[in-house]
């Protein structure tokens, strides 16, 4: 996970400090100027949107890294690679913490009128019910009663899909035909949840593409009639910026409180993880770091930067 950008940042980190480890030596006492780093700062720009890294992200961090060290007296014995690490350090925290949650589900839940309702959106790929899936199993290792609602009734097999998952997780489900109203299908899960005593119930949507105008304006309805007390938009972590523009479009047409960042593992540059975070100014509650069930993990800032700053 992150090989490249880990690498990346590691002969960035041994190049500039080998030119600071130049500079105390010839220029001693002397402080480091924005002339001194140029050069580097430009190759790193171009050596992060290389790996993926979108462009505008990667300029600001190295323009935040340039404001750390540009005016700095490096003493001739002080580690320098030790230096540059930190200032990396302290630049990816503030950029990764802006997509930590802080909140613990499960005592929202707990704390809520019932039942409890979740509504998962997200473009068909991402892995949303798989992510179902797993927040179902999440949820209901914790003590809550959980009841999944297959509300996609437009793609064929959508609703068998996630009965397979919740028939290996003995969790109850509950579906209708296909071509069936999806919002009338979400009113009618909800009234069988308050007569069942069910903690917290997932609503699964039908994929779709956030430019499709005609699907979104369906799911609005479906969020409309069930009034869900948390929205999550299931983003793929390969998908970059356009995951960044699914994140506008559903904001902007339903709403989003909080994201879950699926393939994480997967992501073997890291350039795109890092630009989502930055830049789609939403929570991320949990991030999957694999295929099986229990391969969802809360998301911390300090998880990312231990992959990315060894």
């Amino acid at each position: 996970m992150f090989r490249k950008i880990r690498e990346i940042f590691s002969k960035a980190i041994d190049k500039i400090s080998e030119k600071m480890e130049k500079i105390s030596e010839e220029r001693f006492g002397k402080e480091i100027s924005q002339e001194d780093i140029s050069k580097l700062s430009e190759e790193l720009i171009i050596d992060l949107v290389e790996a993926d890294v979108a462009y505008e992200v990667a300029e600001n961090i190295i323009k935040d890294l340039e404001k750390k060290i540009v005016g700095s007296k490096i003493g001739l014995f002080e580690d320098k690679k030790r230096f540059i690490k930190d200032k990396f350090r302290e630049i990816l925290i503030e950029y990764l913490k802006r997509g930590e949650w802080n909140k613990d589900l499960v005592e929202m839940i707990k704390n809520s009128s019932k039942p409890y309702k979740i509504l998962f959106m997200g473009v068909n790929g991402v892995g949303k019910t798989t992510t179902i899936a797993k927040v179902a199993k999440y949820l209901r290792d914790r003590g809550l009663k959980v009841l999944v609602v297959a509300a996609d009734t437009f793609r064929a097999g959508a609703q068998e899909q996630l009965e397979i998952h919740c028939k290996k997780l003995s969790i109850p489900i509950f579906r209708g035909r296909y071509g069936y109203d999806p919002a009338a299908l979400v009113f009618d899960s909800i009234k069988y949840a308050q007569k069942n005593s069910f903690d917290v119930i997932l609503i699964d949507s039908a994929g779709r593409q956030h430019t499709d105008i005609d699907l979104m304006n369906e799911i609005k309805k479906i969020s409309r009639v069930s009034s869900p007390d948390l929205k999550i938009l299931v983003l793929d972590a390969l998908t970059g910026n356009d995951a960044v523009n699914q994140a506008i479009e559903f904001d902007k047409y339903i709403g989003v409180d909080g994201v879950i960042l699926t393939k994480l593992d997967a992501d073997a540059s890291g350039g795109s993880a890092l630009s989502i975070i930055t830049t789609i100014n939403k929570p991320i509650i949990f991030v999957g770091v694999g295929q099986k069930y229990d391969d969802l993990i809360s998301y911390k800032a300090d998880l990312i930067i231990e992959k990315i700053i060894e």
